[in-house]
């Protein structure tokens, strides 16, 4: 891991930075840190640079007290100028990392050069889901993360996840544990009061990986199908067996829709180094 402190906010972020090539950055899902995609980093910087940060109030990130969906978006702009990375790139996240990267590709267009949706969705919290983010700030205040995270758990990961693959299921549990009181408390706030995404997607004009668990129950297969339905140049992959966090219940297969998509991108030959 590395870090560096924002100019403009004076946050510390940490973020790991592996391999070389095309930059790949990856924006982690609530209530989870950089570590969840580990399997991702390891397998794709073979052929690119990956970034994936811990963002405002994660990990080994310090708290931003206003933080917002569109403030991720500037950190990861930060983040990318620190780096002396000018050239566009692919950004994608999960979940919250999904929301941030629709933020960060309408605020800065000209940095995109595709886009992976992962398990998230473009419509905000209606009542009942901007009442349920209050409960859960209750909750972290009452009981403390580990509370959230069993809270959470049995909705967001597949059914047959917990009897078939109990090594996901605590290290979910354990990496949500671990998170600050303060840094969830901000980022239910952020995703409480999150903009409407939907106004901007038909004018999205880079490649576009929607990808989704096949048993999401957070954000469901319908959601994704929403995406892209509107999004002029996307292409939807389901992933079998998979819930809310399906990069950590079937890495491979989340892996490889990614790789695939990163080759098919238009350039030279794709987006891969030739060796």
């Amino acid at each position: 891991m590395h870090t560096m402190t924002l100019r403009a906010s004076q946050t510390a972020i940490a973020y790991r930075d592996q391999g070389s090539g095309p930059g790949v950055v990856l924006l982690h899902a609530f209530p989870l840190d950089s570590s969840m995609w580990r399997h991702q980093v390891e397998a794709l910087s073979d052929e690119f640079r990956v970034i994936a940060p811990d963002l405002p109030g994660f990990g080994g990130s310090a708290v931003s007290a206003g933080l917002t969906i569109d403030s991720v978006a500037d950190v990861v702009a930060e983040l990318l100028d620190h780096l002396g990375m000018n050239e566009r790139v692919i950004v994608g996240g999960v979940s919250m990392g999904g929301y941030a990267s629709l933020g960060f590709a309408r605020l800065y267009p000209q940095r995109v050069r595709a886009l992976i949706l992962a398990d998230t969705k473009a419509d905000p919290d209606d009542e009942d889901g901007r009442a349920n983010r209050d409960r859960l700030i209750q909750l972290v205040a009452d009981r403390g993360p580990a509370a959230l995270a069993d809270e959470m758990l049995p909705k967001a990961l597949a059914p047959g996840t917990a009897a078939a693959k109990p090594d996901v299921v605590r290290v979910v549990r354990e990496t949500a544990a671990r998170q600050s009181a303060d840094g969830l408390t901000v980022a239910l706030r952020a995703l409480r009061d999150r903009p409407d995404a939907r106004p901007g997607l038909a004018h999205i004009s880079f490649p576009t990986l929607v990808l989704v668990g096949d048993q999401d129950g957070v954000t469901p297969p319908e959601k994704a199908r929403e995406l892209v339905a509107v999004i002029p140049n996307a292409r939807l992959v389901t992933i079998p067996a998979a819930g809310h966090f399906s990069n950590l219940e079937e890495p491979v297969a989340f892996t490889n829709a990614v790789r695939e998509f990163l080759h098919s991108l238009p350039g030279e030959g794709g987006v891969a180094r030739t060796v």
